[in-house]
């Protein structure tokens, strides 16, 4: 008889395993469309913004780390920042505004035209990335989303909507990991030509 952490097991791998085919064929032109989104904006000085709540949160700072450090190969710092990191921000704001604005008051400070903001929120609900949209919106900065579920309405108001069609909050966060991770590797071959793992 199958004991539970043997049925745990199969099934977390069996349904990460479904969702990592569902979106390699539907998430390949967002996938394309927001690496060369950031790509551009970073060949005209710009920058890329990302922000969510708790592991998405952590996400957000993944996808800094590896474009400011390095993904694959030896290439130049690209400019991102996680509005995720700075708790003297994150408490002032949600303390002075309320948390719906701690990602929306950071934008108006530091994003500008031709920015990206990038949005992780697995239920596409999280009200704090909304507002960061809104705010992103009005300062004529490129918006993705990377959302689970139906995508709810942050990934509605996105100018580039990548979806994970889960349910489960960690098998939706584990494709995003994997979704971040292929935006590097395009980001690597677009911005350095660095060359294609074997």
């Amino acid at each position: 008889m199958t004991s539970d952490p043997d049925r745990v097991f199969a099934h977390a791998l069996l349904e990460t395993i479904r969702l990592h085919e569902v979106v390699r064929t539907t998430s390949r032109d967002a996938i394309a469309r927001a690496s060369f989104a950031i790509a551009d904006a970073i060949a005209r000085d710009g920058k890329v913004l990302v922000f969510g709540n708790g592991g998405s949160a952590a996400d957000a700072q993944h996808l800094a780390a590896e474009l400011v450090g390095r993904f694959l190969g030896e290439r130049r710092a690209l400019p991102a920042i996680a509005l995720t990191t700075d708790t003297s921000i994150l408490t002032a704001v949600a303390n002075d505004y309320g948390y719906d604005r701690v990602f929306a008051r950071q934008l108006e400070a530091l994003a500008r035209r031709g920015d990206v903001a990038v949005g992780i929120s697995t239920s596409g609900r999280s009200a704090n990335v909304i507002a960061a949209f809104e705010a992103a919106r009005e300062r004529g900065v490129t918006t993705i989303a990377l959302t689970g579920g139906d995508g709810g309405p942050a990934g509605a108001m996105a100018d580039i909507h990548v979806n994970v069609p889960g349910q489960s909050t960690p098998r939706v966060q584990e494709v995003h990991r994997t979704l971040l991770h292929i935006i590097c590797e395009i980001l690597d071959l677009q911005i350095a030509g660095a060359p294609a793992p074997v």
